[in-house]
């Protein structure tokens, strides 16, 4: 597990970005959960995180709460960015198409997960964004399985 206090956006998505780009150079395919209070940061992570994958900047990186889900492109991979809050049952996913997009070549980045989480979806890294007593955020990354453990232990934060 590692801990980060970010103390702005830019911080926020140079964060993000360095890990998608680790994840580019690796050519990894990942799933991460992200999860914390409105406004804590999770579409401020997942921007920068486009940024590292090289996702075209001609796309607005946006939280995808009306439209479940949104695809964007990127130099080797496709990067889903999933909002289920609206969301209030496990079959709904079924209507989304989830299996489909999760695999290879792919990053899948999840807000609000815990539907996800109940059918026995496997996340590689969760992601925690918490605002401290200084309205900073603190984010702690954990690995979940051997492959988000080698995520974390060789990306240099």
């Amino acid at each position: 597990m590692i801990e980060i206090i970010s103390q702005n956006p830019a911080q926020t998505q140079d964060l993000a970005r360095r890990l998608g780009i680790y994840i580019r150079e690796q050519d990894i395919s990942c799933a991460m959960a992200l999860t914390g209070g409105l406004g804590c940061g999770k579409t401020c992570f997942v921007q920068g995180l486009a940024k590292g994958l090289n996702v075209d900047g001609g796309y607005y990186i946006t939280s995808p709460t009306f439209t479940i889900m949104n695809e964007y492109p990127a130099e080797k991979m496709r990067l889903y960015h999933l909002d289920l809050y609206r969301l209030s049952d496990p079959d709904e996913l079924d209507y989304i198409g989830i299996e489909d997009q999760v695999g290879q070549n792919s990053v899948t980045v999840v807000e609000w997960p815990k539907l996800l989480m109940e059918t026995g979806f496997v996340f590689d890294l969760h992601i925690h964004f918490e605002l401290n007593t200084d309205f900073n955020r603190k984010i702690t990354l954990s690995p979940s399985g051997q492959a988000g453990a080698n995520l974390l232990s060789n990306l240099s934060l």
